[in-house]
């Protein structure tokens, strides 16, 4: 497991977890490298380590490795935990608590309050008497759950709670004097080696001398998804496909922009299915595009455009429900896509505004200036035909008191009711 704890991820874990007990496997491994994730996903998997019949064993490396917030309830949950010298655990703070950006901060313990006053609100990130008694109580329930998981699993309690309250962290050397491992190895043969004859709690030894290593990888199907599950790419493949729908939408002819934005849309969809989303956020995306897209055909001089960005802003950081920053939308990539959009559309409502000013170049508007040969004499008296733009038209002098004749360069200086008043070119 290298990467996020997600619903792919899950889904792989607890899977073959359950095979290996259908096919009376004597030792599962779980090689594990994770910056967190999900706690709904983390949770299922600690479920499935606690209740396996088959000994679970967890290494978190090679070396650099890390068992972050989620990785820590994961790897405490497993018969065996070890790591490679140079790999991390802990941080477990339920950061969906803190403000964004901010390394999360040891929670006062709970304070008596007067009765009817411990109320739940909205007060998400601990802000306000409400927002931080449900902040309290998120992280007293977590910290206790550590604690379960640890006890259950003949570890360090203590620690276990440390690391949500306070994010404490440990290297390998550390974790094993505290008692939160039980092995260190730094490689896969070093870890089977000292497996071989390692006594459970149960009783159990385990036996890995002479027995075949067979290794689970991810299916391709779960390879895509769990990329699909980086809220990033999804972000960039939704707007992606808007911005290419939108140029087949202002295209005459069905292209390369129908294809692209299709696929791309499909493939965020599929992202949007696996990460916890607001759907108002999505229909704020779509909104601020169709916002930019009606500012190219009516004269709002960029008041559309303006409301626009700010949909697209409000929809790209509220679009995910994600707490943990390991799944988290990058700021940076918020502000380069919709600066993206924006120029794109600015660059478009700018030529769109020039050729409103332009003079027109087309119809009997666009004759004014031109320049032709009369063909026949021209005077007030009497009109004659001028070859302007390869037609034939009928004309008089503008002036009255001008003649002109056959044969000269005239200026075409307006049109009436189909008949060019012309002046002799100087």
């Amino acid at each position: 497991l290298k990467g996020s704890v997600n619903p792919i991820t899950k889904d792989y874990v607890v899977r073959h977890v359950q095979e290996a007990q259908l096919e009376r496997a004597s030792l599962v491994i779980i090689q594990l490298d994770t910056p967190g994730g999900l706690v709904s996903s983390t949770k299922e998997i600690v479920d499935a380590l606690l209740n396996s019949r088959v000994p679970v064993v967890v290494w978190v490396g090679p070396a650099g490795a890390w068992a972050a917030s989620a990785g820590t309830f994961i790897t405490i949950a497993a018969h065996v935990a070890a790591m490679a010298e140079g790999a991390t655990i802990g941080a477990a703070h339920p950061v969906s608590l803190a403000p964004s950006g901010e390394r999360p901060q040891p929670q006062p313990q709970p304070q008596p309050q007067p009765q009817g006053e411990d109320k739940e609100g909205p007060g998400e990130g601990g802000q306000g008497p409400q927002g931080g008694a449900v902040a309290e109580k998120i992280t007293n329930f977590t910290a206790e759950w550590a604690r379960q998981i640890a006890e259950v699993r003949g570890r360090n309690p203590d620690w276990a709670e440390r690391a949500v309250r306070e994010s404490v962290t440990a290297g390998a050397q550390e974790a094993l004097e505290l008692g939160i491992i039980d092995l260190i190895a730094n490689s896969l043969d070093e870890l089977l080696e000292k497996l071989d004859g390692y006594a459970l709690p149960d009783g159990r030894v385990l036996v890995t001398e002479g027995v075949a290593l067979i290794e689970k990888p991810m299916s391709w199907r779960e390879r895509m998804l769990n990329y699909l599950a980086d809220p990033n790419l999804v972000y960039i493949l939704l707007t992606l496909g808007l911005l290419a729908l939108t140029y087949e939408f202002l295209s005459p002819t069905i292209g390369i922009g129908f294809v692209v934005g299709g696929i791309s849309l499909l493939l965020a969809f599929m992202g949007l299915q696996i990460l916890p989303i607001n759907v108002v956020g999505l229909g704020l995306i779509v909104f601020g595009v169709l916002l930019m897209v009606l500012d190219a055909f009516t004269p709002t001089h960029g008041i559309l455009t303006t409301g626009g960005v700010i949909s697209l802003l409000v929809g790209s950081f509220t679009l995910f429900n994600i707490p943990d920053p390991a799944l988290q939308l990058s700021i940076w990539n918020v502000l380069v896509t919709v600066g993206a959009i924006t120029a794109v559309f600015v660059f478009i409502l700018g030529k769109g505004l020039m050729a409103q000013k332009r003079a027109p170049v087309t119809g009997l508007e666009g004759m004014v200036g031109a320049v032709g040969v009369a063909k026949e004499p021209l005077s007030a008296q009497g009109k004659g035909r001028v070859l302007v733009h390869g037609e034939y038209w009928w004309a008089v002098p503008a002036d009255r008191d001008e003649t002109i004749a056959a044969g000269e360069e005239v200026v075409v200086e307006r049109v009436d009711n189909g008949k060019l008043y012309v002046r002799r070119r100087r």
